[in-house]
């Protein structure tokens, strides 16, 4: 493995977080999605897992050991999201607040249900590609399965 991967994989997470809020932000106002960001993480994630090797990337990064319970949730919620139109007799994917209808502002993000949807693809994405990463891993390291 060479140096230049051993010292800069471990410290694009940070990076790689804020370059996926944005995306998923930017979203909303011209080409963007949770996928993406998702993507973009998970490949931070898997550079750490290369970098460190799978046990010491878990022991830095705790939570990735909940990364099934992460994918689960954002499944979850983004088909709760998603589906939450025919329950009040919309189509599916039907985002709320309606158009001309008032919105809740955090600065210049709208609070919109496609903002809660790309969030919950985001969260499974991520989580579905660390669970990949961490099998993978553990395989190509001879580890217990």
């Amino acid at each position: 493995m060479s140096s230049i991967i051993g010292v800069v994989a471990p410290r694009l997470l940070g990076p790689a977080l804020i370059l996926a809020a944005a995306i998923i932000v930017k979203g909303y106002a011209d080409v963007g999605d949770g996928f993406s960001a998702g993507v973009i993480v998970a490949t931070a994630l898997a550079l750490r897992y290369v970098s460190l090797g799978w046990e010491l990337a878990e022991r830095s990064l705790p939570v990735l050991r909940r990364a099934p319970q992460v994918a689960t949730a954002g499944l979850l919620i983004a088909l709760a999201t998603g589906f939450a139109g025919p329950l009040v007799g919309d189509p599916p994917f039907t985002h709320y607040p309606r158009a001309g209808e008032s919105v809740i502002h955090i600065g210049t993000l709208e609070l919109i249900t496609a903002v809660v949807f790309d969030l919950g693809l985001f969260l499974f994405v991520t989580a579905a590609f660390v669970v990949l990463i961490h099998h993978l891993a553990r395989l190509a390291q001879g580890g217990p399965r």
